[in-house]
């Protein structure tokens, strides 16, 4: 996978086999989105590659995100601050 960030970040779903994909839907407009669904299975491993890529590993496939860790950590840490302040009011 592509480190370069131009457009935000990166990303790219394998599966082990096209039975695995649930549903794919992509809009002949430039203005609709995508939607691809299906399931990796169980979670095996989870790691974060070169300090850049957060790899999620499962018994049907990988997904892997251009995701530092750093800014991984920074986006947990917002969503429990959120979460304790929300629940403190």
């Amino acid at each position: 996978m592509s480190k370069d960030t131009e457009n935000g970040h990166g990303f790219s779903v394998e599966l082990k086999r096209k039975n695995h994909v649930r549903s794919i839907s992509i809009s002949n407009s430039d203005r609709e989105g995508v939607l691809l669904e299906g399931t990796i299975g169980q979670i095996e491993e989870l790691d974060i590659l070169e300090g850049a890529v957060l790899q999620i590993k499962g018994t049907h496939g990988t997904i892997m995100v251009n995701l530092c860790e750093d800014k991984l950590r920074e986006l947990l840490e917002k969503k429990v601050s959120k979460r304790v302040t929300s629940n403190e009011g």
